[in-house]
């Protein structure tokens, strides 16, 4: 069985065809939208349907400038947010962020870590050997962020 050129042409377009809307079917754009005085992002997922598709590149952008914590610092408060402190435009934890320990733009040295806000090793610290809040018991050192090292 032989096809002509013309079958060959029409098979081959409707495949084309149907791989297109296939495509733009499958196609989402999120939209962030501001709610009250809270200025709590939303997020909108809207499935566009089209014959012509639109560009992926186009379709995954939103062309508004992001809200940001300097103009609003209550969006560092919101669920899923890395802190509730808003440190050069980007929201911090300045309780445990060893670029903001305890403060904005406060770095804590090498080897060390914030913890409540303050600098500390925790390779020598006794109230906080090993990690943050583990003291050690009375009479014990910390070496090498172990209580009980060499006993």
């Amino acid at each position: 069985m032989k096809l002509s050129s013309k079958t060959l042409f029409f098979i081959w377009a409707m495949i084309l065809l149907m791989a297109l809307v296939a495509t733009s079917l499958a196609t989402k754009v999120e939209k962030e939208s501001r709610v009250d005085d809270d200025e709590v992002l939303v997020k909108e997922e809207k499935t566009l349907i089209s014959l012509r598709g639109i560009s992926r590149f186009l379709s995954q952008k939103d062309w508004r400038p992001p809200m940001t914590c300097n103009k609003y610092p209550r969006v560092c408060r919101t669920k899923g947010s890395p802190g509730p402190d808003c440190c050069k435009k980007k929201c911090v934890n300045v309780k445990i962020d060893k670029v903001n320990c305890g403060k904005c733009g406060k770095k804590c040295k090498y080897m060390e870590v914030c913890c409540k806000g303050k600098c500390i090793q925790p390779l020598k610290d006794k109230n906080n050997c090993g990690k943050c809040g583990n003291k050690c018991k009375k009479g014990t050192k910390c070496a090498y962020g172990m209580c009980h090292y060499g006993h």
